[in-house]
């Protein structure tokens, strides 16, 4: 397996008349939805696209529900996702409040096999 990646230039936001740097920045080589999805894996068992369609659609409204009650949701060996929160710091603890809270987010932690995919994986310059 392989990404391609591309060469971008960046100042530094902390110093502007910093000169720019060189970046590797990965490109996305298409997108592959759940229409896709659901049709790869019908054609890898004997299970119908309709099927594998709904089940996905099933298992993307229980993740977002599942999170939104502040579950961590463990999608086999694929990995778990959980929410994440940023907010203001306060001087004392009973100044911080849900008004506090300025961001959140969907954390993703990686299970066994995709991490070691991130170790496996090579990279190509694109042209």
């Amino acid at each position: 397996m392989s990404i391609l990646y591309k060469v971008l230039s960046k100042k530094n936001p902390q110093d502007l008349l910093a000169p720019e740097k060189f970046y590797a920045s990965a490109i996305a080589d298409g997108i592959v939805d759940l229409d896709l999805l659901a049709e790869l894996i019908a054609d890898q068992c004997t299970v119908t696209e309709a099927d594998c369609y709904a089940v996905l659609l099933s298992l993307e409204k229980n993740i977002i529900r599942e999170l939104g009650q502040g579950r961590i949701v463990k999608v086999g060996r694929l990995g778990s996702f959980q929410m994440g929160l940023s907010s203001e710091g306060m001087a004392t603890a009973d100044a911080v409040s849900a008004s506090s809270i300025k961001k959140t987010r969907v954390l993703f932690r990686p299970g066994k096999k995709m991490r070691r995919l991130l170790v496996d994986i090579t990279f190509r310059k694109a042209s």
